[in-house]
Protein backbone atom coordinates (compact mmCIF):
# COMPACT_ATOMS: atom_id res chain seq x y z
CA UNK A 1 0.00 0.00 0.00
CA UNK A 2 1.27 3.45 -0.84
CA UNK A 3 0.56 6.94 0.46
CA UNK A 4 1.33 10.19 -1.36
CA UNK A 5 1.84 13.39 0.62
CA UNK A 6 2.41 16.88 -0.72
CA UNK A 7 4.57 19.46 1.00
CA UNK A 8 5.03 23.09 0.01
CA UNK A 9 8.50 23.97 -1.16
CA UNK A 10 9.99 27.29 -2.25
CA UNK A 11 7.64 29.64 -4.06
CA UNK A 12 4.56 27.84 -5.41
CA UNK A 13 6.30 24.55 -6.15
CA UNK A 14 5.00 21.39 -4.49
CA UNK A 15 7.09 18.35 -3.59
CA UNK A 16 5.60 14.89 -3.27
CA UNK A 17 6.78 11.89 -1.31
CA UNK A 18 5.32 8.46 -1.94
CA UNK A 19 5.49 5.87 0.81
CA UNK A 20 5.42 2.25 -0.35
CA UNK A 21 4.81 0.01 2.63
CA UNK A 22 6.11 -3.54 2.57
CA UNK A 23 4.46 -6.84 3.41
CA UNK A 24 2.19 -7.19 6.44
CA UNK A 25 2.36 -10.35 8.55
CA UNK A 26 -0.58 -11.43 10.71
CA UNK A 27 -0.58 -13.74 13.73
CA UNK A 28 -4.10 -15.04 14.25
CA UNK A 29 -5.45 -15.47 17.80
CA UNK A 30 -5.40 -19.04 19.05
CA UNK A 31 -8.35 -18.37 21.38
CA UNK A 32 -11.26 -15.94 21.42
CA UNK A 33 -10.39 -12.77 19.51
CA UNK A 34 -10.54 -10.03 22.16
CA UNK A 35 -7.83 -7.58 21.04
CA UNK A 36 -5.75 -6.61 18.01
CA UNK A 37 -2.36 -4.96 18.28
CA UNK A 38 -0.27 -3.57 15.43
CA UNK A 39 3.38 -4.22 16.31
CA UNK A 40 6.08 -2.12 14.64
CA UNK A 41 9.64 -3.22 13.93
CA UNK A 42 12.79 -1.17 14.33
CA UNK A 43 14.99 0.55 11.75
CA UNK A 44 16.11 -1.78 8.95
CA UNK A 45 13.95 -4.69 10.10
CA UNK A 46 10.65 -6.09 8.78
CA UNK A 47 7.38 -7.44 10.09
CA UNK A 48 8.35 -11.08 9.71
CA UNK A 49 10.89 -11.24 12.53
CA UNK A 50 8.51 -9.80 15.11
CA UNK A 51 5.57 -11.93 13.96
CA UNK A 52 7.60 -15.03 14.80
CA UNK A 53 8.41 -13.75 18.31
CA UNK A 54 4.87 -12.59 19.01
CA UNK A 55 3.36 -15.90 17.92
CA UNK A 56 5.07 -17.56 20.87
CA UNK A 57 3.72 -15.21 23.54
CA UNK A 58 1.15 -16.60 26.00
CA UNK A 59 -1.62 -14.24 24.86
CA UNK A 60 -3.91 -16.43 22.72
CA UNK A 61 -6.73 -13.87 22.56
CA UNK A 62 -4.66 -11.22 20.78
CA UNK A 63 -4.35 -10.86 17.02
CA UNK A 64 -1.01 -9.36 16.04
CA UNK A 65 -0.55 -7.32 12.86
CA UNK A 66 3.09 -6.79 11.88
CA UNK A 67 3.51 -4.39 8.92
CA UNK A 68 6.77 -3.59 7.16
CA UNK A 69 7.91 0.03 6.84
CA UNK A 70 8.73 1.72 3.52
CA UNK A 71 12.31 1.68 2.27
CA UNK A 72 13.71 5.21 2.21
CA UNK A 73 16.96 7.15 2.83
CA UNK A 74 17.61 7.74 6.53
CA UNK A 75 19.64 10.77 7.65
CA UNK A 76 21.03 9.14 10.78
CA UNK A 77 22.58 6.47 8.51
CA UNK A 78 24.13 9.04 6.19
CA UNK A 79 21.33 8.72 3.65
CA UNK A 80 21.53 4.93 3.38
CA UNK A 81 18.15 3.51 2.33
CA UNK A 82 16.47 0.91 4.53
CA UNK A 83 13.09 0.18 6.04
CA UNK A 84 12.06 3.11 8.23
CA UNK A 85 8.75 4.46 9.50
CA UNK A 86 10.03 8.02 9.07
CA UNK A 87 13.30 9.83 8.40
CA UNK A 88 15.36 10.37 11.52
CA UNK A 89 18.46 12.44 12.10
CA UNK A 90 20.21 13.03 15.38
CA UNK A 91 18.25 11.81 18.41
CA UNK A 92 17.89 15.24 19.93
CA UNK A 93 15.05 17.50 21.03
CA UNK A 94 16.46 20.13 18.67
CA UNK A 95 16.50 17.92 15.56
CA UNK A 96 13.60 18.43 13.12
CA UNK A 97 10.78 15.90 13.03
CA UNK A 98 9.74 14.25 9.76
CA UNK A 99 6.05 15.07 10.13
CA UNK A 100 5.25 13.87 6.62
CA UNK A 101 6.76 10.45 7.25
CA UNK A 102 5.28 10.20 10.74
CA UNK A 103 1.78 11.02 9.47
CA UNK A 104 2.02 8.62 6.52
CA UNK A 105 3.02 5.73 8.79
CA UNK A 106 0.47 6.64 11.47
CA UNK A 107 -2.25 6.66 8.79
CA UNK A 108 -1.11 3.27 7.47
CA UNK A 109 -1.22 1.81 11.00
CA UNK A 110 -4.65 3.31 11.69
CA UNK A 111 -5.92 1.87 8.42
CA UNK A 112 -4.79 -1.62 9.49
CA UNK A 113 -6.86 -1.26 12.67
CA UNK A 114 -9.89 0.41 11.11
CA UNK A 115 -11.50 -2.83 9.90
CA UNK A 116 -11.29 -4.70 13.21
CA UNK A 117 -14.63 -5.73 14.81
CA UNK A 118 -16.24 -3.12 17.04
CA UNK A 119 -16.03 -5.35 20.14
CA UNK A 120 -12.28 -5.92 19.73
CA UNK A 121 -9.92 -3.64 21.67
CA UNK A 122 -7.09 -2.21 19.57
CA UNK A 123 -3.59 -1.04 20.41
CA UNK A 124 -0.14 -0.29 18.98
CA UNK A 125 3.28 -1.44 20.11
CA UNK A 126 6.81 -1.38 18.79
CA UNK A 127 10.54 -1.60 19.28
CA UNK A 128 13.07 1.22 18.76
CA UNK A 129 11.85 3.32 15.80
CA UNK A 130 8.68 1.24 15.95
CA UNK A 131 8.27 2.34 19.57
CA UNK A 132 8.71 5.96 18.49
CA UNK A 133 6.00 5.42 15.88
CA UNK A 134 3.68 3.85 18.47
CA UNK A 135 4.16 6.84 20.80
CA UNK A 136 3.53 9.28 17.97
CA UNK A 137 0.28 7.42 17.22
CA UNK A 138 -0.63 7.82 20.90
CA UNK A 139 -0.27 11.59 20.60
CA UNK A 140 -2.38 11.59 17.41
CA UNK A 141 -5.09 9.69 19.30
CA UNK A 142 -5.00 12.16 22.18
CA UNK A 143 -5.12 15.19 19.89
CA UNK A 144 -7.75 13.60 17.65
CA UNK A 145 -5.75 14.45 14.55
CA UNK A 146 -2.51 13.79 12.73
CA UNK A 147 0.19 16.44 12.54
CA UNK A 148 -1.28 17.59 9.21
CA UNK A 149 -4.69 18.22 10.81
CA UNK A 150 -6.54 15.25 9.32
CA UNK A 151 -8.79 13.57 11.94
CA UNK A 152 -7.46 10.47 13.70
CA UNK A 153 -10.36 8.08 14.16
CA UNK A 154 -8.95 4.98 15.90
CA UNK A 155 -9.95 4.38 19.53
CA UNK A 156 -6.67 3.18 21.00
CA UNK A 157 -6.84 1.18 24.22
CA UNK A 158 -3.15 0.47 24.87
CA UNK A 159 0.28 1.53 23.60
CA UNK A 160 3.63 -0.20 24.21
CA UNK A 161 7.08 1.22 23.41
CA UNK A 162 10.31 -0.76 23.92
CA UNK A 163 13.69 0.98 23.63
CA UNK A 164 12.24 3.98 21.83
CA UNK A 165 11.67 7.72 22.07
CA UNK A 166 8.89 10.29 21.64
CA UNK A 167 8.86 12.28 18.38
CA UNK A 168 7.38 15.78 18.45
CA UNK A 169 7.75 16.21 22.20
CA UNK A 170 8.60 19.91 22.14
CA UNK A 171 5.10 21.33 21.65
CA UNK A 172 3.03 18.38 22.82
CA UNK A 173 2.02 19.86 26.18
CA UNK A 174 0.72 23.08 24.65
CA UNK A 175 -1.25 21.19 22.01
CA UNK A 176 -2.96 18.91 24.52
CA UNK A 177 -3.60 21.61 27.13
CA UNK A 178 -5.40 23.60 24.43
CA UNK A 179 -8.22 21.03 24.22
CA UNK A 180 -10.31 19.54 27.04
CA UNK A 181 -11.08 16.51 24.89
CA UNK A 182 -7.41 15.96 24.09
CA UNK A 183 -6.55 16.21 27.79
CA UNK A 184 -9.26 13.66 28.62
CA UNK A 185 -8.04 11.17 26.02
CA UNK A 186 -4.42 11.61 27.09
CA UNK A 187 -5.28 10.99 30.73
CA UNK A 188 -7.18 7.78 29.92
CA UNK A 189 -4.75 6.05 27.51
CA UNK A 190 -2.58 3.32 29.12
CA UNK A 191 1.03 3.46 27.89
CA UNK A 192 3.88 1.12 28.82
CA UNK A 193 7.49 2.07 28.10
CA UNK A 194 10.48 -0.19 28.69
CA UNK A 195 14.18 0.54 28.26
CA UNK A 196 17.51 -1.11 28.94
CA UNK A 197 20.01 0.87 31.02
CA UNK A 198 22.89 -0.13 28.71
CA UNK A 199 21.20 0.70 25.41
CA UNK A 200 23.93 2.13 23.15
CA UNK A 201 21.63 2.81 20.17
CA UNK A 202 18.75 4.70 21.80
CA UNK A 203 20.24 5.72 25.16
CA UNK A 204 18.28 5.03 28.34
CA UNK A 205 17.91 8.77 28.97
CA UNK A 206 15.62 9.03 25.94
CA UNK A 207 13.25 6.55 27.51
CA UNK A 208 13.26 8.61 30.70
CA UNK A 209 12.75 11.85 28.74
CA UNK A 210 9.85 10.31 26.84
CA UNK A 211 8.07 9.34 30.06
CA UNK A 212 8.66 12.81 31.47
CA UNK A 213 7.39 14.56 28.33
CA UNK A 214 4.26 12.40 28.20
CA UNK A 215 3.59 12.96 31.90
CA UNK A 216 3.98 16.74 31.60
CA UNK A 217 1.64 16.71 28.58
CA UNK A 218 -1.10 15.05 30.64
CA UNK A 219 -0.74 11.32 30.02
CA UNK A 220 -1.59 9.84 33.41
CA UNK A 221 -1.61 6.07 32.89
CA UNK A 222 2.12 5.62 32.30
CA UNK A 223 4.15 2.54 33.21
CA UNK A 224 7.94 2.66 32.87
CA UNK A 225 10.11 -0.42 33.24
CA UNK A 226 13.90 -0.16 33.32
CA UNK A 227 16.08 -3.23 32.79
CA UNK A 228 19.52 -3.13 34.35
CA UNK A 229 22.30 -4.12 31.95
CA UNK A 230 20.00 -4.56 28.95
CA UNK A 231 21.20 -3.24 25.58
CA UNK A 232 19.23 -2.48 22.42
CA UNK A 233 17.34 -5.76 22.26
CA UNK A 234 14.59 -7.62 24.07
CA UNK A 235 14.81 -10.47 26.56
CA UNK A 236 12.15 -12.95 27.80
CA UNK A 237 11.79 -11.12 31.12
CA UNK A 238 10.92 -7.89 29.32
CA UNK A 239 8.37 -9.61 27.07
CA UNK A 240 6.84 -11.27 30.15
CA UNK A 241 6.31 -7.78 31.59
CA UNK A 242 4.65 -6.73 28.33
CA UNK A 243 2.36 -9.78 28.41
CA UNK A 244 1.33 -9.18 32.02
CA UNK A 245 0.67 -5.49 31.39
CA UNK A 246 -1.40 -6.14 28.24
CA UNK A 247 -3.41 -8.89 29.91
CA UNK A 248 -4.44 -6.49 32.68
CA UNK A 249 -4.92 -3.33 30.62
CA UNK A 250 -6.97 -5.08 27.93
CA UNK A 251 -8.99 -7.15 30.38
CA UNK A 252 -7.42 -10.43 29.32
CA UNK A 253 -6.51 -11.68 32.77
CA UNK A 254 -7.79 -15.18 32.08
CA UNK A 255 -6.35 -15.45 28.57
CA UNK A 256 -2.70 -16.26 29.28
CA UNK A 257 -1.90 -19.87 28.39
Amino acid sequence: MSYSHQAMGSGSRTSRRTFEFGRTYVVRPKGKHQATIVWLHGLGDNGSSWSQLLEGLPLPNIKWICPTAPTCPVAILGGFACTAWFDAGELSENSPDDWEGLDASAAHIANLLSTEPADVKVGIGGFSMGAAMALYSATCYALGRYGNGIPYNVNLRAVVGLSGWLPGSRNLRNKIEGSHEAARRAACLPIMLSHGTCDDVVPFQYGEKSVNSLSIAGFRQLTFRSFEGLGHYTVPKEMDEVCNWLAVRLGLEGSRA
